[in-house]
């Protein structure tokens, strides 16, 4: 082996192997969960209503009743679709406020009264945010959903949300 050979065929291998591993066939989907990312948990169903009673939009909902599920939201979720979302059932009505802490995705945010009327929506939150989100009257319910969601589908303050829980609370909720 020649002094030049024996510098070129290390050469010719690594660049050998980096083009096979840069034409692999990787098929995984960007928008699917990763491994670490929590996985949906229908919990039920909500629908959009406008105020003279014509539904807008049904969506598939986890429902966060407990401190724990309330406090972890939908933290580390890197991908949502416009037909799911998160309803948070407070304890009691109150003008407390959202953060967007360890959520990667942005979201509509809806504010709703112990009515299930919708008082305001916060469009497109900022992710990782700690920034304090206040609804602009006292709230008993939240709806999380993707951002531009309520744009898509027209949702406006002043419309009411329906839901029906179609599984049993979980001691892990």
């Amino acid at each position: 082996m020649t002094p030049r050979t024996r510098y070129l065929l290390p050469l010719l291998l690594l660049t050998g192997s980096l083009f096979f591993v840069s034409c692999s066939d990787d098929t995984s989907d960007s928008t699917s969960p990763s491994a670490s990312e929590p996985s949906f948990r229908k919990d039920g169903t909500l629908t959009f209503v406008q105020s003279d009673g014509t539904p807008v939009r049904t969506i598939d909902v986890e429902i966060a009743e407990t401190d724990a599920a309330r406090a972890r939201g939908l933290m580390h979720r890197r991908s949502l679709g416009y037909d799911r979302g998160m309803l948070f059932i407070m304890e009691e009505t109150s003008r407390t406020g959202f953060w967007m802490k360890n959520t990667p995705l942005p979201l509509d945010i809806m504010f709703l009264d112990p009515d299930s009327s919708i008082i305001n929506i916060v469009e497109n939150t900022t992710p990782f945010s700690t920034k304090n989100i206040k609804p602009e009257a006292p709230k008993r319910y939240v709806v999380e959903v993707r951002a531009g969601f309520s744009n898509r589908f027209n949702i406006e303050p002043g419309m009411t949300v329906q839901w029906t829980r179609t599984s049993d609370p979980s001691p892990a909720s």
